[in-house]
C-alpha cells in the first residue's frame, strides 16, 4: 500500500520509499525525500520561490531512463501553483512553481533534478541573477574551474558585482551574481563579453565556445544559461549522478584552497552539517540589497 502523509495540510501519496535510487551508495527514495523535506527545504525553497521549474526526471535512478519536462507532470495536484511561461511552441504554456514544503515533497516524490531560470514568474526574460557555468574538459577538473572562478570574481568585483559559488553537483562549478532586474539579452551579452575576456586572459585554461574539439584540458565558460529560455541546476538539488551528489554552495575559501576534485564533492549526507556551519551561503542572491547593476554597454 502506498503510504499517505500530510504536509502542511496537504495529503500526499509517497511511493516506493524503500526503492534504491543510487546503487553505488544504497541511497533509497525515502532518504532522498527526507533530504529535501528535513535537511534543505528552507534553503532550497528560497531559490525555487517564484521561479518556474523544469524537471529532469530519473524515476529509476541515474542509471535508468531520464527525461526533461517543463510542462506540469500528469497528475499534478490542483493546489500546486503553476505560472504562465512564454514558449515559442505553446503560447499558453504553464510550468510548476514550487513555493512551499508540500509542493517540494510532491515534486521530490517524482524523483527529479530541479532546474530554474535566472528570472521570476511574472517577469519572464527579466533576470535578477547572472550565471557562469564552468565546465572542465578532461583532464581538467574542478580544480581548474576554481582558478577560473577566482579570475572571474576579480573582474566582476571591478564592475561592482558580487559573485557566489556552488558546485554543479557533477564535475564543474557555477558562479551566481545577484542583479537588479535586467533584460536577459543584456545579461547574456555582458556574460559573453566576460567569457571572451577570460579566454583572452587565460588562453591556456579557458575556452568560451561550446565546440567539443576546443575543450580538452580547458574550462568552458558557459554564459549561454543567461538566455531567457535556459535554466540552471537549482542550489541544493540532487543530481542524477552515480552517487547522490548535491549542487552545493561553497565558500570562496574552499574555492581558493581546492587542490583535488574530491574536496568539492558533497553528497546529500554532508548538507546538514554545512547548513548548520554556514547557513545558506547563497542567501545573498535573494537579498535585493545585494543586487548589482551591470555596467553601461560601451
Amino acid at each position: 500500500m502506498t503510504p499517505i502523509t500530510e504536509v502542511e495540510g496537504r495529503r500526499l501519496a509517497l511511493s516506493n520509499l524503500d526503492k534504491v535510487l543510487y546503487p553505488a551508495t544504497g541511497t533509497t527514495k525515502g532518504e532522498v525525500l527526507h533530504y529535501y523535506a528535513a535537511t534543505v527545504a528552507g534553503a532550497l525553497l528560497t531559490h525555487l520561490r517564484d521561479r518556474p521549474v523544469s524537471f529532469l526526471r530519473y524515476p529509476d535512478g541515474p542509471d535508468g531512463e531520464r527525461f526533461f519536462t517543463k510542462n506540469p507532470p500528469p497528475g499534478t495536484p490542483s493546489w500546486v501553483r503553476t505560472a504562465p511561461v512564454p514558449h515559442r511552441e505553446d503560447e499558453k504554456a504553464r510550468q510548476v512553481v514550487v513555493e512551499d514544503l508540500a509542493s517540494l515533497v510532491w515534486a521530490a516524490n517524482l524523483v527529479v533534478e530541479f532546474h530554474t531560470p535566472q528570472w521570476r514568474a511574472g517577469a519572464p526574460g527579466i533576470a535578477d541573477r547572472m550565471v557562469f557555468d564552468l565546465d572542465p574538459g578532461p583532464p581538467a577538473t574542478v580544480v581548474e574551474c576554481c582558478a577560473v572562478a577566482l579570475w572571474l570574481r576579480e573582474r566582476l568585483a571591478a564592475d561592482g558585482l558580487s559573485a557566489y559559488g556552488k558546485t554543479s553537483g557533477s564535475k564543474g562549478l557555477h558562479l551566481l551574481v545577484p542583479l537588479e532586474p535586467t533584460p536577459s539579452d543584456r545579461v547574456s551579452a555582458y556574460a559573453k563579453g566576460l567569457a571572451v575576456r577570460a579566454e583572452q586572459g587565460l588562453a591556456d585554461l579557458v575556452v568560451h565556445r561550446m565546440k567539443r574539439a576546443l575543450r580538452p584540458g580547458k574550462v568552458f565558460v558557459d554564459f549561454s544559461q543567461n538566455a531567457a529560455a535556459k535554466t540552471t541546476a537549482t542550489p541544493y538539488t540532487l543530481r542524477a549522478r552515480p552517487g547522490p551528489t548535491v549542487s552545493a554552495p561553497v565558500t570562496w575559501a574552499e574555492i581558493e584552497q581546492c587542490r583535488t576534485p574530491g574536496e568539492l564533492v558533497f553528497p546529500l549526507g554532508a548538507m546538514r552539517a554545512r547548513l548548520e556551519r554556514y547557513g545558506d551561503l547563497l542567501g545573498p542572491l535573494a537579498d535585493p540589497g545585494r543586487a548589482g547593476r551591470l555596467p553601461a554597454a560601451p
